[in-house]
């Protein structure tokens, strides 16, 4: 009797188990774990000279998976290839149906946007033959960043020390961050004075009733308080003058809910809201993407497909999602009409954004089958989802004029009337926020107002911040460098390399990246150029959408690139750059040690290598008694380079913490307290029993908060 058994296979074993479970009997389901086939590692792989022919093997390690594979469809009725639905999902497939011996024109391919029963089933009756205009667009961008790679990487290593490498987009992002770091180092800040004021209706001080006032003009003129003499003499003719209610304009503002999440802007607000790396929010999400077990329910994947750079929402989920606010909100929460949103001008829209499976799937239903950071970013992807929906928030805004014969003060606010979305979820930003106001006062023209202090504060103009991994994103994201699958990888190798440190979530470039960068700008101007780099991002997606000949794209970008290789190596010169030394004396020899970069961050090594080949780690002590045994608390990295906080005693005492541990004790429980800082600069300590979670802010005093 004939097997009637289909196989499909998936790329990860996570949704291979969440999906045999919604397919059930006639179907076996299989996982490639990512590519199978690459190009070689040990060579180009790519001949130039025979219209750029790619030479594809199979990848270390994926034998005994491929094997499996081809067993199981031997014998199988139907092969079904069912890969993330993007382009380097396609490409797998692709290489999967060559291996199989799959002729890519049959209807062998599904895709699904979530990882739920209806959808997996719906695919699957509805399966399509190869998309090869996406195939071709992911081999382009393969052989692009492989010719770069590969051509000047070796030389970086003859010129300047052995491991460096550059990319494509790796070597853009490297120079935005230089880039910045010398509009720092240039910028030249000028001194100005603000006049901080405090007013009220009576002529006694009143800390609940009284008001901030802005000097706007003096004399008639416009204010600007360049030096100490100009703000003094400004206060003293504030003081001394008497001030009325000249003029009451009010009205009324409405702020519109953020749209659902991208890769992007979740990678953004995770990692303003969370404190989460890029690597860590596709890390934790890919989780939620492919299948939590939930229970009696079994494994269900969370939220739809994780690398988008659309905001478009399906009906069916508008539909749902309407109805919950509908049922759990009064009638004024929901807008008359789903609320539509546009997406960047060079987004691709294949997908859907990222929201959740099952708006009725709340965060806190589930809240026990996820762990912390599964359930905060869930949480997040939830409430940005519901939230954008929702109506309006409704404010009142108030500006008065508080004048006297020769001054002008202004008051500004605005108070919310009606909450709207902003109940349930409101967008971070990089920056401080403008406060909206508790309460305004009750203004009435022609009423005298007491001016009850009057403060001078010196200032400086700011440079611009230096990046985090959030406006770093943003910014990749406006110049149209790279896609939303490349944002994570792209910070998290350029950090590996050494060329950025990562201090206080800011982005430093290093001595290496500096150096690294000077040489690609002045030999390989047009790799490191960002608008060469987007344009190139366009041609293949000009690749996808089946307008451009994926050749043409490597025919016109590889001649020059050579020119400027060979000219490269001829021309560049050795650069030494200099080791930092350390106060650390080599315990074999006695030499002070130097600091290296390696693969799994910073650590000391010998200068006189290879006579002493001594190396230790760089140990950060926190002087905080690890609460488990006593001993010396340590900042330490992972191998995927994530900062993480252990105990000096391992592997005796196997204590850890994501979260920077305090010497305080926590003031209800006992338990060890943790340091957080929020977006707005507040420092928090925080209790790192789940149960407690007792809160204190950091400022002038302790403020304990429950």
């Amino acid at each position: 009797m004939a097997n009637t058994t289909k196989l499909v296979i998936v790329e990860s074993p996570a949704k291979a188990k969440t999906i045999a479970r919604f397919l059930g009997r006639g179907y076996k389901v299989e996982a490639s774990q990512g590519h199978v086939r690459d190009l070689p590692k040990s060579q180009l792989g790519i001949d130039p000279e025979k219209d750029f022919e790619m030479k594809y093997i199979t990848i270390h390690g994926r034998g005994e998976i491929l094997a499996r594979i081809r067993k199981e469809a031997k014998s199988a009725s139907k092969v079904i290839l069912a890969t993330d639905p993007d382009r380097e999902g396609e490409a797998i497939s692709w290489h999967l149906a060559h291996i199989l011996g799959i002729d890519p024109a049959n209807k062998c391919r599904v895709e699904f946007n979530e990882i739920t029963k209806k959808a997996v089933q719906k695919a699957i009756t509805a399966p399509r033959s190869l998309d090869m205009e996406r195939v071709d667009a992911q081999q382009a961008r393969r052989a692009l960043d492989r010719l770069v790679g590969y051509k000047i990487s070796p030389l970086l290593w003859a010129k300047v020390r052995k491991g460096l490498s550059a990319g494509r987009v790796q070597s853009v992002a490297a120079r935005m961050i230089v880039d910045r770091e010398e509009e720092i180092q240039d910028f030249v800040p000028e001194e100005y004075w603000e006049l901080a004021i405090r007013a009220g209706f009576h002529a006694e001080a009143n800390a609940k009733e009284d008001f901030d006032l802005k000097l706007v003009s003096v004399n008639g003129k416009k204010t600007e308080l360049h030096q100490a003499g100009e703000a003094e003499k400004a206060k003293e003719q504030v003081l001394r003058e008497h001030f009325r209610v000249a003029s009451v304009r009010k009205g009324e503002k409405k702020k519109s809910p953020a749209p659902p999440f991208t890769t992007s802007s979740l990678q953004q607000e995770a990692g303003r809201k969370l404190n989460f790396t890029t690597q860590r929010t596709m890390q934790v999400v890919q989780n939620l993407y492919e299948g939590i077990e939930l229970g009696r329910e079994g494994a269900q994947g969370l939220v739809t497909y994780i690398r988008t750079d659309s905001v478009r929402v399906s009906e069916e989920a508008l539909e749902a999602v309407r109805g919950y606010i509908a049922a759990n909100f009064q009638e004024k929460y929901l807008p008359e009409k789903p609320n539509v949103y546009k997406g960047r001008a060079n987004s691709q829209d294949a997908h859907e954004a990222i929201r959740p499976t099952d708006i009725a799937r709340t965060p806190d239903s589930i809240k026990s089958y996820l762990s912390r950071e599964q359930y905060q970013l869930y949480k997040l992807i939830y409430n940005r989802f519901l939230s954008s929906q929702m109506a309006q928030a409704e404010y009142d805004v108030i500006t008065a004029d508080i004048a006297s014969e020769s001054v002008m003060l202004r008051f500004s606010g605005e108070k919310k009337r009606f909450a709207g979305f902003t109940s349930v979820y409101e967008e971070g930003a990089d920056e401080s926020e403008e406060k909206v106001s508790a309460s305004i006062p009750a203004f009435s023209e022609g009423e005298p107002v007491y001016i009850h202090d009057a403060q001078t504060s010196q200032h400086f103009t700011q440079p611009p911040s230096r990046y985090t991994e959030a406006s770093l994103v943003k910014a990749m994201e406006e110049k149209g460098i790279g896609r939303p699958s490349t944002y994570a990888p792209t910070i998290t190798t350029i950090i590996h390399r050494g060329y950025v440190s990562r201090e206080n979530k800011r982005l430093y470039p290093t001595e290496m990246g500096i150096t690294v960068n000077r040489l690609m700008m002045t030999y390989f101007p047009e790799i490191v150029d960002i608008e060469f780099t987007a344009d190139m991002e366009e041609k293949l997606d000009l690749v996808e959408n089946g307008t451009m000949d994926w050749k043409k794209v490597l025919e016109a970008f590889y001649p020059p690139f050579e020119e400027e290789l060979s000219k490269a190596e001829n021309d560049m010169e050795k650069v030494k750059i200099a080791d930092e030394v350390s106060d650390v004396p080599c315990e074999e020899c006695g030499a002070m040690m130097v600091y290296k970069t390696g693969r799994f961050g910073r650590f000391l090594a010998c200068p006189r290598f290879p006579e002493c080949r001594y190396t230790k780690p760089v140990l950060n002590y926190l002087h905080v008694p690890c609460p488990k045994c006593g001993g010396e608390l340590l900042e330490k990295i992972s191998k995927k380079n994530r900062k993480f906080y252990g105990c000096e005693r391992y592997p005796e005492c196997d204590f850890v913490s994501w979260d920077k541990p305090v010497a305080e004790k926590c003031p209800k429980c006992g338990s060890y307290m943790t340091e957080k800082t929020n977006r707005k600069g507040e420092l928090w300590h925080i209790c790192a029993n789940e149960q407690c979670r007792h809160k204190i802010l950091k400022n002038d005093g302790d403020s304990p908060e429950t």
